[in-house]
């Protein structure tokens, strides 16, 4: 067996764990958790760097006919929380892991903020690109952010202090530690331009105002929206301009939107699109070239509870200043509609959807698409609703046509799309 005790946030280790250090053969672990242990004479010890070749150690030492004593590993709070147990379980198997947690960090920095963590999104930076966390950030309103070498407090801080100034990060540092622990809040500009160390345990990105969620009964992100592709009464418009919810049913399945992407939304008009892709729990970004539809999507964000942020402006000029999306949106453009689709197309990861009234415009949408190496589909969308009339009989009410076009990205052209 291999024993897996967690440490390093403060708590004494259980006298089960000591003795199984106690008779250790092999104790592998970082450095400051070799440090505040109690190690058997004449143990071997393997200081945690790269984890591949202290894997490759652990079972050189496991396959001896004459080891002394059996291994233990020390990692940080709950090693089954993002930690060594997922490498461990993989390579030896399971069954041969006895696992002590701690408490992990997360839960550490819950508690000294004060707040309840069972509504919490936990996403791991470590060894991982920053972006996806960003999203996370940005989208909803309580994540924890495990750090790592590139991607700490500064980096986040930075890539959220234009999007989510009204988000607190609190930076804990060495948790556990009563000489070096610390708490801080600050705000994400402020983060950018400290030094924070090597010392960072976790970051808390906290939206305030919604800290405090209902009592809930599952723990984790919500499951998502119960109901999608609302009825346009659902949203505040002007004059009918919205994307009918049979449009927006079809879009939103070519679109994927999911928790840790980014979305646009081009020529957002109502935002009907942007909302319900923030609903799904996807960061997402709503380009309005007028300064009354931009106040219109904030308020329907805020009606229904998510985060969308509004640049006012129009496409394509300011596409350049907003991060790359992983799926795009277009609901607008007029004679500026290839030149959109073309920018877009550009910087898309995965997928780009078209929602066009005039037939004439489908051709050169269709073009920039697959001429940007996307593989092109689309439909025309004619719906007729139910509508009463007198004496208790309905009639079918025909809705405007609407032409869908999208396109993905296939998984063999990647080549020189950002990451």
């Amino acid at each position: 067996m291999i024993t897996v005790v967690g440490t390093g946030t403060g708590a004494p280790l259980p006298p089960d764990a000591e003795s199984a250090l106690a008779e250790a053969g092999l104790v592998v672990g970082a450095r400051r958790h070799l440090a505040a242990a109690r190690l058997p004479e004449g143990a071997e010890q393997i200081v945690l760097g790269p984890l591949a070749p202290a894997l490759d150690v652990i079972e050189q030492y496991v396959n001896k006919v004459d080891k002394p004593g059996p291994v233990v590993v020390l990692a940080s709070g709950d090693p089954g929380f993002f930690g060594i147990v997922r490498a461990l379980a993989e390579r030896f198997g399971a069954e041969r892991l006895d696992v002590r947690p701690g408490v992990s960090s997360v839960a550490t920095a819950f508690a000294r903020v004060g707040l309840p963590w069972d509504d919490a999104v936990v996403v791991s930076a470590h060894g991982r690109e920053l972006r996806t966390a960003v999203n996370v950030c940005r989208s909803r309103p309580k994540v924890a952010v495990l750090t790592g070498p590139g991607s700490g407090p500064a980096e986040l801080g930075a890539a959220l202090a234009y999007h989510s100034r009204e988000r607190v990060l609190v930076v804990a540092s060495a948790l556990g530690d009563p000489e070096h622990e610390r708490v801080e809040r600050v705000t994400p500009a402020q983060a950018a331009v400290r030094d924070w160390g090597t010392a960072v345990s976790v970051v808390l990105c906290l939206d305030e105002s919604r800290a405090l969620a209902p009592v809930r009964t599952v723990a984790g992100p919500s499951a998502g929206p119960a109901q999608w592709a609302l009825d346009e009464r659902e949203f505040a418009h002007r004059d009918s301009m919205i994307s009918k919810f049979e449009v927006r049913a079809l879009a939103l399945a070519r679109i994927g939107p999911r928790l840790g992407e980014l979305i646009w939304d081009i020529g957002a008009g109502s935002g009907s699109v942007a909302v319900e892709c923030a609903r799904f729990g996807a960061a997402v970004t709503a380009v309005e070239k007028t300064l009354d539809g931009c106040e219109r999507v904030r308020a329907n964000a805020e009606a229904h509870g998510v985060d969308v942020h509004v640049v006012h402006g129009a496409a394509p000029t300011v596409l350049s200043d907003l991060d790359d999306p992983d799926a795009v949106f277009i609901g607008g453009g007029g004679r500026e509609l290839p030149a959109i689709v073309t920018a877009c197309a550009r910087r898309a990861r995965r997928a780009v959807v078209v929602a066009m009234a005039a037939l004439d415009r489908v051709p050169a949408a269709r073009d920039a698409l697959t001429g940007a190496g996307f593989d092109c589909e689309g439909v025309l969308l004619q719906s007729s609703r139910l509508a009463p009339l007198p004496g208790g009989v309905d009639r079918l009410s025909a809705t405007n046509p609407v032409f869908l076009l999208w396109g993905v990205r296939p998984p063999a052209r990647t080549e020189g799309v950002p990451q």
